[in-house]
């Protein structure tokens, strides 16, 4: 057997597929039982066998993102990302709420973040009052912000040269929009699916898996269902403070260590909210993903 360093694309159950360096398919199983399963996006050493080859080893990861099942423990979904591209649009109207689960999660492990706002023809005056508020939102934490959508060539353009090179995967809401950005920025997308459908032996099953695409750039994009409905059960409350500075400095003028920012006197979150530092609807973002996360 030949030993050599290969890309998870997509990993499912007790099996996962690598591609190796002219970019073949090969369906792989842990040596071992207890061995750590690899995720998309892992950089590993295999060894070519018949039927299935080996995963002999997992190299270094740079971050893994996971999310909590229903029971609060972590699931690896992907591995050695560059930048979370977080797509909202006007429709469907974005959710603040899960806005700032992304916004948690980039901070908690390091991984940059980009808004694109998406579907820009559709935008009213009404309507882009949501998407005003995570602008303001984004523009606060200091995280690039660009505009555009699939039938503006210069927009993706724009995407790609900020881009370009980066192991990226799209977040945010169904229907906003992911799967023509994925179709506009790897034009083979459908023909890998095809590739990986047929390598993996799960036919139609694969599009609910996490999987990665090359880009023609020597990018990549990973595709994601997993990040879709993201819970926060296995960070702690401190990751979800480091994207709410303004209310976490706040909490740090309160007298009592314990205040729960109701009635207790010199609450330093109230003070913030009498003076305009704090928008309520924040404080109950926050509020609510700290009890997530302290669970």
């Amino acid at each position: 057997m030949h030993e050599s360093m290969a890309r998870v694309v997509m990993a499912s159950g007790d099996h996962c597929l690598v591609a190796d360096s002219d970019g073949s398919l090969n369906r792989c199983r842990p040596r071992r039982r207890r061995d750590p399963r690899p995720v998309c996006g892992d950089r590993v050493q295999w060894s070519a066998d018949a039927p299935d080859g080996w995963i002999d080893a997992i190299e270094p990861r740079r971050n893994l993102i996971e999310r909590g099942d229903f029971r609060g423990r972590p699931r690896g979904l992907a591995a050695n990302v560059d930048r979370m591209v977080l797509v909202i649009a006007p429709e469907p109207a974005p959710d603040a709420l899960l806005v700032d689960r992304y916004i948690v999660l980039g901070k908690a492990l390091d991984i940059p973040l980009l808004l694109w706002c998406h579907k820009q023809d559709l935008a009213s005056a009404a309507g882009s009052m949501p998407m005003q508020a995570i602008r303001q939102r984004c523009e606060d934490m200091a995280i690039p912000i660009m505009t555009g959508s699939t039938h503006d060539p210069d927009a993706l353009t724009r995407l790609e040269a900020a881009t370009g090179g980066e192991t990226l995967i799209l977040v945010g809401q169904s229907g906003v929009g992911k799967s023509s950005i994925t179709q506009a920025l790897v034009p083979t997308a459908s023909l890998r699916i095809g590739q990986i459908s047929a390598s993996s032996g799960q036919g139609r099953h694969t599009t609910s898996e996490t999987t990665l695409f090359d880009r023609p750039d020597g990018g990549a994009l990973i595709d994601s269902p997993g990040v879709r409905t993201l819970r926060l059960d296995h960070l702690n409350p401190s990751a979800v403070d480091a994207a709410y500075p303004v209310i976490a400095e706040a909490t740090r003028h309160c007298r009592f260590n314990d205040c729960r920012h109701g009635t207790e006197p010199d609450c330093g979150i109230r003070e913030g909210i009498a003076a305009g530092c704090i928008d309520p609807e924040a404080l109950k973002r926050w509020q609510r993903l700290r009890e997530e996360t302290a669970r």
